[in-house]
């Protein structure tokens, strides 16, 4: 199963790539989808550390322990700022 990974903000720019698709086998949490990047070693493991990091999934804010299915699409942002 595939799922869509978009980055954004500064994620991006320090993953060096707007988006991938990524492979799964079945239903995965936030968390899981995490530690699935991270094995590929740098930059996802640094970047996607980042105990701040926000996560929406088609669209809509969700939380780590969310799950993610077949033909999702998941977006990893930084937490917004502003004045």
């Amino acid at each position: 199963m595939v799922i869509d990974i978009l980055y954004f903000a500064s994620i991006k720019e320090r993953m060096g790539i707007s988006g991938e698709p990524v492979a799964i086998e079945g239903n995965i949490t936030g968390e899981g989808l995490i530690n699935l990047l991270s094995d590929k070693g740098e930059p996802w493991q640094t970047v996607l550390s980042d105990n701040k990091l926000l996560i929406a999934i088609n669209q809509e804010m969700a939380s780590l322990e969310d799950s993610i299915a077949e033909g999702d699409e998941v977006a990893f942002f930084p937490p917004v700022t502003g004045g």
